[in-house]
């Protein structure tokens, strides 16, 4: 993660919101390797939407810096900006552009199934999101981590957000009872989410909706790892699994470069 911003980016971000509120448009920091950046390009990708990208340097530690804070004070991506006002939080952030621009709609029409969409939201935000910090740090990010010395010192002490789960990571890694209880709640997710597409092709009935898009960048990253077999035995989530893959939004939203291996650390950070 390195020095902080000299503001190679950052020192335009005020100028990025200006501009998407002169032009009426979408504005969207993220990083190519976010899972939650990942969700949100999946529903600009399904709604077919434009937007003016604006990439940060994590290794730069652009989203600490005074000028992102200032829209995200978070210190995490992604964020949009919508006519210069900012939108944060992921599943927020779908929820809004669904509301904003409905067509094609990524939300059931009728009341109950929207409340079990969002029910889904808040699952998936709270469990197999956090928990997959967990194996992605201990399997990629952890040497790089390690050579960063002091910096990776200053960027825990900076991170408004995350500076309590960076002070967890020891020399080596998480901990094993937290590996595994993140391991576990992935477990879970997937069992859950199986029991549902039994029933249905989709999470939440018969049409794709923010759910699926919700989940699928933690399934990736999974596969990245190499922990496919954690689902092998799960026929209802391998077959969603490539229905949702072969859609045009996935190759939109995970552009070339933006799927994590170990070779990408160094790009990453």
């Amino acid at each position: 993660m390195g020095e902080a911003a000299d503001g190679s980016v950052l020192a335009k971000a005020a100028e990025a919101a200006n501009q998407g509120r002169r032009a009426g448009g979408l504005v969207l920091f993220h990083a190519a390797h976010s899972t939650c950046s990942q969700k949100v390009r999946l529903c600009l990708a399904e709604k077919g939407l434009a937007y003016e990208s604006r990439v940060l340097e994590i290794r730069r530690n652009e989203h600490l810096s005074a000028e992102y804070l200032a829209i995200n004070p978070n210190g995490v991506v992604p964020t949009l900006t919508h006519d210069g006002a900012p939108v944060v939080d992921s599943s927020v952030i779908c929820e809004y552009l669904d509301e904003v621009f409905p067509t094609p709609p990524l939300s059931p029409q009728a009341p109950l199934d929207r409340a079990r969409m969002r029910t889904w939201l808040r699952y998936l935000e709270e469990v197999p999101t956090a928990a997959i910090r967990v194996p992605s740090i201990n399997a990629i990010f952890l040497p790089v981590i390690r050579d960063l010395g002091e910096a990776w010192e200053d960027v825990k002490r900076r991170a408004p957000l995350r500076r309590h789960l960076y002070e967890r990571i020891g020399e080596q890694g998480f901990d094993q009872r937290e590996v595994q209880h993140s391991m576990e709640q992935l477990s879970d997710t997937f069992r859950r989410v199986d029991q549902a597409l039994q029933a249905q092709p989709w999470l939440v009935g018969d049409d794709l909706s923010l759910a699926d898009l919700v989940l699928l960048p933690t399934v990736v990253r999974l596969d990245d790892l190499g922990l496919s077999s954690m689902w092998a035995d799960l026929a209802a989530i391998g077959d969603w699994y490539a229905r949702i893959t072969s859609r045009p939004s996935f190759a939109r939203a995970f552009f070339a470069g933006s799927r994590l291996g170990r070779a990408d650390a160094e790009r990453v950070f």
